[in-house]
């Protein structure tokens, strides 16, 4: 991986009591070394292969934002900035019960052409290992792989375009420990652009584009098809949806105009691209639900051909099961009959 370091810290947040968590401040950065690398490397690489990510952009009056400015104009050190924000921190989460031990990570480094600011608390866990001597000795470990408290600033876009709403991810975080209640408090930010509403309005948007080219029952499943297979492609690739090139792999409407043009003219509030959301673009190409002890998972194009939904009395009926539920459900008759 095409890393570069440029600053990297650690702090450290010790549970004292219920309600108090104790910021230990290191008094200088790390130095740059192979185990260093591979940190950042590591927490790079995790953060980027999670899912559930957001975006968001500082407030105006944010005050790590401020700091960071000055940091970037190098009018105060790395040090001096990592430490105020490890106090702000540490006082977000006191609010909170969840607050716990950990090991908060600053680092500023370059990947590929981009800078970042990566911020995150990590997990230190107790292990044992054997030594040269087949000893056991206990050791610690930072729990990179179960991250689920971090934040990244895309400085190289922050800097050049300011406006933007979506120059800082955070990860979303598990139910229960919503990372937005408080490390977004901490940074003074407010959510940016919503992924999963993109990827809403998309759907909708290509819908509508298809009832008003006119297409045919199966021209639709085509048109739908062919924009799932570009939006998985793109999540495959780690890439975002762009609308201009999706507009490219979808059929004019007779009027001549494209999907890009259908998204501009309608008023459709869709970024130029976004990062697509894999549960929402699956309904391209699949009715989805579970309920009252009941799931359900079928092509979309079945319907009408094979499922037929009876919208009055809130019926569906499926001609032709799979083999082997045919089967279960003959031996649960068979034996219920005896």
């Amino acid at each position: 991986m095409s890393l570069s370091l440029s600053n990297v810290v650690l702090h450290q947040l010790k549970k004292q009591g219920e309600n108090t968590l104790l910021v230990q401040l290191r008094e200088e950065l790390l130095t740059h070394s192979h185990s260093t690398e591979a940190l950042i490397a590591d927490l790079h690489r995790v953060y980027n292969a999670k899912a559930a990510i957001g975006f968001a952009e500082f407030d105006k009056e944010s005050d790590v934002a401020s700091w960071l400015v000055s940091c970037r104009k190098q009018e105060i050190d790395f040090l001096s900035f990592s430490s105020k924000a490890a106090e702000r921190l540490g006082a977000e989460l006191s609010k909170y019960p969840f607050a716990d031990d950990g090991i908060l990570v600053f680092a500023e480094y370059r990947s590929l052409a981009t800078e970042y600011l990566f911020i995150g608390l990590l997990e230190s866990k107790a292990c044992v290992k054997v030594t040269d001597e087949l000893e056991i000795s206990a050791t610690d470990f930072l729990d990179i792989a179960k991250m689920d408290i971090a934040a990244r600033i895309d400085l190289s876009t922050w800097e050049t375009d300011p406006e933007s709403n979506r120059y800082l991810t955070y990860i979303k975080g598990r139910v229960g420990r919503k990372v937005a209640d408080f490390f977004l408090d901490f940074m003074q930010a407010k959510v940016g652009m919503d992924t999963k509403q993109q990827n809403v309005v998309l759907m909708q948007a290509v819908e509508d584009y298809c009832t008003d080219a006119r297409l045919e029952k199966e021209e639709k499943q085509a048109c739908r098809k062919q924009v799932y297979d570009y939006c998985n492609g793109q999540l495959q690739a780690g890439e975002e949806v762009v609308v201009d090139d999706l507009a490219a792999e979808m059929p004019q409407a007779q009027d001549g105009i494209d999907f890009s043009k259908f998204v501009e003219t309608q008023g459709y509030e869709l970024e130029a691209s976004f990062p697509a959301n894999r549960a929402t673009m699956r309904q391209l190409t699949k009715f989805v639900g579970a309920g009252g002890g009941l799931t359900l998972n079928f092509d979309s194009t079945l319907l009408g051909e094979r499922v037929f939904y009876d919208q009055n009395t809130d019926t569906l009926t499926i001609k032709g099961t799979p083999p082997n539920l045919r089967d279960q459900l003959k031996r649960r008759l068979n034996t219920e009959n005896e």
